[in-house]
């Protein structure tokens, strides 16, 4: 069923969740003028498709879809525009923040935006999988799998530094 939201509606949600909204778009599009251009240009695409909304959702996670939709696309541009050989994810970390960051960067896509939801934006499975237009057994399994993975590739950091 949809209804029509009201710019109220989407205004209060951005009001409460702005900050995490932002975390996140400038955690994945990489670089934080981008993350929050993209928050900005994603209220502007929520507003104009507002009629889209289909009400079984929360609102909230149909506006993370929206947000993770232009951070993804923000980010694509930018790698475009880099030279084939320089990754973030291959940049030497200066620390251990830098090498968690790395391969945070390094892991795919639905599970590097999974962490983000859930570790960044606080948000619940249910959310998530509404977000992600995935089933919250997936984001379970995918947490799962991103959590494995970046403990298996950190303790191999941590041999080599050791």
């Amino acid at each position: 069923m949809r209804r029509t939201l009201e710019l109220a509606e989407i205004e209060a949600a951005y009001r409460a969740h702005g900050a995490a909204f932002e975390r996140v778009a400038i955690a994945i599009a990489g670089d934080e003028g981008l993350g929050r251009d993209a928050v900005q240009e994603a209220f502007v695409r929520a507003i104009r498709r507002r009629r889209t909304f289909r009400s079984e959702a929360p609102l909230v996670a149909w506006l993370w879809r929206v947000v993770l939709n232009e951070a993804r696309r923000r980010r694509q541009r930018f790698d475009e525009e880099l030279l084939p050989e320089h990754e973030p994810a291959h940049l030497p970390a200066d620390d251990d923040t830098g090498a968690v960051r790395a391969r945070i960067a390094a892991l795919p896509e639905r599970q590097r935006l999974a962490l983000f939801l859930r570790y960044y934006a606080d948000l619940d499975y249910n959310a998530i999988a509404t977000a992600l237009e995935i089933r919250p057994g997936t984001v379970a399994a995918t947490l799962n799998a991103a959590r494995r993975r970046l403990h298996h590739e950190l303790q191999e950091v941590e041999k080599w530094t050791s």
